[in-house]
């Protein structure tokens, strides 16, 4: 009987600590539960960010299953000599988390397109391709083609193993400042259908 009075009792004084704690350990208890609720968001959110980091998770949606997959499979980025494979965030995500975590917030506006069915179909994807490959030429020249040079890079070049044009153009290219994306469009995915559309909205210039 005395131990369950006993229990009771500082049933009753942690109950009141609760209800009344002191500013003393009201702060300290804050903190301590502030820290663990970052930690668990921290963990929660790069989880997250890293699910989402994949091929499989990039051709979860049929639109880029069907459609820019299947195109990715034909080109050297997918199959090569070397075996060495660039997938989907290779090339679209940043790898330094600050971009890539604005890449991804960026990416939400997919989401809402995905939603709103804007390229659903073929014929409502290749309306749409010669804007959608704009915008990642854009992005990419924006970057120095950044994510490009992940695998890449001029002075990793050595142009006495390339052939006489690729060893002209890119020594051309060091010297006028230009980035991979201005002369590799449709490297991984076919070129937009111009049309009646201006040809230089295709090759950048």
């Amino acid at each position: 009987m005395k131990n369950y009075s006993n229990k009771k009792g500082r049933l009753e004084e942690i109950m009141a600590f609760l209800k009344k704690p002191t500013a003393k350990y009201s702060l300290g208890t804050l903190l301590i539960v502030g820290f663990v609720t970052g930690i668990i968001f921290w963990g929660g959110f790069n989880t997250a960010m890293e699910m989402t980091n994949n091929e499989e998770f990039c051709i979860s949606c049929h639109e880029m299953r069907d459609y820019v997959y299947e195109e990715y499979k034909d080109s050297v980025h997918y199959s090569n000599r070397t075996g060495v494979r660039a997938t989907c965030p290779d090339c679209h995500v940043p790898k330094e988390w600050t971009y890539k975590v604005v890449r991804k917030i960026q990416a939400t506006n997919e989401l809402w397109h995905k939603a709103l069915g804007s390229i659903d179909t073929p014929e409502k994807f290749e309306k749409k391709r010669l804007k959608l490959a704009q915008n990642v030429w854009k992005a990419m020249k924006k970057t120095d083609s950044r994510e490009c040079r992940n695998c890449h890079d001029y002075k990793s070049m050595d142009y006495t193993e390339q052939g006489r044009r690729s060893m002209k153009q890119h020594s051309k290219g060091l010297d006028k400042g230009k980035t991979c994306i201005d002369c590799h469009k449709g490297i991984a995915h076919s070129l937009p259908a111009m049309y009646e559309v201006d040809p230089s909205a295709a090759v950048g210039h």
